[in-house]
């Protein structure tokens, strides 16, 4: 803590602390900015935020982390504040916010012909993720994608993210448009999710695409890729992905996010692999709740994973949604005391929506 000093440093110290979100005390633990006290010119000395690798190499204990959906266009910052007002009780070591692509649409003119507008139901992701930083001083994870952008957008995406203080992000591929029945590269974009990370990794070494910039700053990204645990549903089999995996750890990955599974019994046999691979960063679990009747054929189909048996069976003697939310929810909880026992780095919530659920489950560990 700093404190003893002249008014004139206290006035300078402060207007450098309201610029760095993300305020901890000497344990690393996060410290709200309304019990700072400027007058007196007492505030947190260490003020820069943390790395996903950091908390996790620092950290005692399993650390709790969530995934945010941006709100839908129109909906307003206090849609996302009502989301996690409630989760911020269980100090989450950093929040992931997830990246929508711009869709393509028809939309009718009044002569009757038809004209294509680009929208994004979900925009914001930048900005949501500075506005938690400063609201609630947790690290943010934006997830930076190839689809949609070229490689000069994500030059200036990443800048901006440098910008903006935020040092982690999470590399992905990510889906195919919705109306395309396979990946398509955004011209001069990357095809693969080894190649977004190539380019982060350039610059954090400080080569830029413009190659004669002189004296570029390096920045200092926390670089997360995704792995599944069922294996990516466009790989061959499971030999050839941990392949990718282990190219993408290489090429600079700092850590791993898995994609949701329900049996934690094929996680163990994941990192097991991975570990045998010579894939050695830390792998986070990927966890989402079922709430819905309708997930128990949505789920396996949109991400190609499978329903353990007990699972399944109990969701089919389920009558309404309520009654999936109490089975999802035990389900939950289960698969997280499991995993929490066995020392997992990170418990990461995919919240979607549900915090309640997240919040029941959390509270119980």
């Amino acid at each position: 803590m700093i404190s003893g000093r002249s008014p004139a440093f206290c006035r300078l110290t402060r207007l450098a602390a309201l610029q760095l979100p993300g305020a901890r005390d000497k344990n690393g633990s996060h410290i709200k900015r309304e019990t700072w006290n400027f007058n007196t010119g007492i505030f947190p000395l260490v003020l820069q935020p943390m790395k996903v690798i950091d908390h996790i190499k620092n950290a005692k204990n399993t650390l709790i982390s969530f995934e945010i959906l941006p709100p839908l266009k129109g909906k307003g910052i206090e849609a996302l504040y009502d989301h996690l007002d409630p989760l911020m009780e269980y100090k989450p070591a950093f929040i992931n916010v997830t990246y929508h692509r711009s869709e393509h649409i028809f939309k009718k003119n009044p002569d009757g012909s038809f004209k294509k507008v680009i929208v994004r139901k979900r925009p914001g992701t930048e900005s949501i993720c500075a506005a938690i930083m400063n609201k609630y001083n947790v690290d943010t994870v934006p997830h930076l994608i190839c689809g949609g952008f070229s490689i000069n957008e994500t030059e200036d995406a990443l800048i901006n993210l440098n910008y903006l203080g935020i040092d982690n992000v999470l590399v992905l591929r990510g889906d195919a448009a919705k109306n395309e029945t396979a990946f398509i590269p955004q011209p001069d974009g990357h095809p693969y999710a080894i190649d977004l990370l190539k380019q982060v990794v350039d610059l954090n070494n400080g080569v830029y695409l413009e190659e004669d910039l002189r004296n570029s700053r390096k920045t200092d990204f926390c670089i997360g890729v995704a792995a599944y645990p069922e294996k990516h549903f466009e790989a061959p089999n499971m030999e050839t992905d941990m392949a990718y995996l282990k190219a993408k750890v290489e090429a600079g990955a700092d850590y791993i996010v898995t994609q949701m599974f329900f049996d934690n019994a094929k996680y163990y046999a994941f990192v097991n692999a991975c570990r045998k691979a010579g894939i050695t960063v830390p792998i986070i679990p990927g966890l989402k709740p079922v709430y819905t009747l309708k997930q128990l054929n949505v789920l396996p189909k949109t991400f190609h994973i499978d329903l353990p048996t007990d699972l399944s069976k109990e969701m089919m003697k389920c009558r309404t949604n309520e009654d999936v939310e109490k089975v999802g929810t035990e389900w939950l909880l289960m698969q997280s005391k499991d995993l929490k026992k066995n020392g997992v780095p990170v418990l990461h919530y995919y919240t979607l929506g549900r915090p309640q659920i997240i919040s029941a489950v959390v509270k119980e560990l």
